[in-house]
């Protein structure tokens, strides 16, 4: 799992085809296929859903994992860079598989971190107090923007949310420090992501 993920790697039941998103992109074992194929079906994601129906298109994304299951997204996303819309979407949907894994244990952590990183809180957008259905329905919110929003702000957002629980885990009892430092990266990197957008860089 890349470094940039927020924690361990929740276990999924075996990833179905049943959605067919991927049908026409498998690639087998080369990486330039596998990039070209996390290349494809990013963009159409990200920049191809304006000229559809945007709310159906949101709902579908926000479900991707849930009907394809983590691993088939991994397939395609999880080696390409974060300068890559590829691979701001891998991690925006690690996030996601994250935060329903562990909603309990990530709201005492974006509790902690909340009142260090306010303006960070803001911008992250989560109810107040921060409890585990509300962490839910935030992440699954950033991800409905995909399809509807700008994508610069899905990208600032996110990284909001990993910052301040990243401040979080660096305040709570017993620390791990390479966790802490795994969500500021992540922070990082989406943040970064989202200048790329507004120059119209990032491909």
């Amino acid at each position: 799992m890349p470094e940039a993920t927020p924690g361990p790697r929740p276990h999924h039941r075996p990833a179905r085809r049943d959605g067919g998103f991927f049908e026409g992109f498998e690639g087998g074992t080369d990486p330039a296929a596998l990039s070209e194929a996390a290349d494809q079906a990013a963009a159409l994601l990200v920049r191809g859903a304006r000229g559809a129906d945007e709310a159906a298109v949101a709902e579908r994304i926000v479900r991707l994992a849930d009907t394809e299951g983590i691993e088939a997204i991994a397939e395609v996303w999880a080696g390409a860079p974060a300068d890559s819309l590829a691979g701001c979407l891998w991690r925006l949907f690690v996030l996601r598989s994250w935060v329903h894994a562990d909603a309990a244990g990530v709201a005492r952590e974006f509790d902690a971190g909340r009142r260090s990183a306010e303006v960070a809180e803001v911008v992250a957008g989560v109810a107040d107090p921060p409890g585990p259905d509300e962490l839910r329905v935030m992440v699954d919110a950033v991800l409905r923007g995909i399809g509807s929003a700008d994508f610069a702000d899905v990208l600032f957002r996110a990284s909001a949310f990993s910052r301040v629980v990243a401040v979080g885990r660096a305040h709570l009892p017993g620390a791990d420090e390479q966790g802490v430092r795994r969500m500021l990266v992540l922070a990082e990197q989406l943040e970064a992501a989202g200048h790329l957008e507004m120059a119209q860089s990032l491909g």
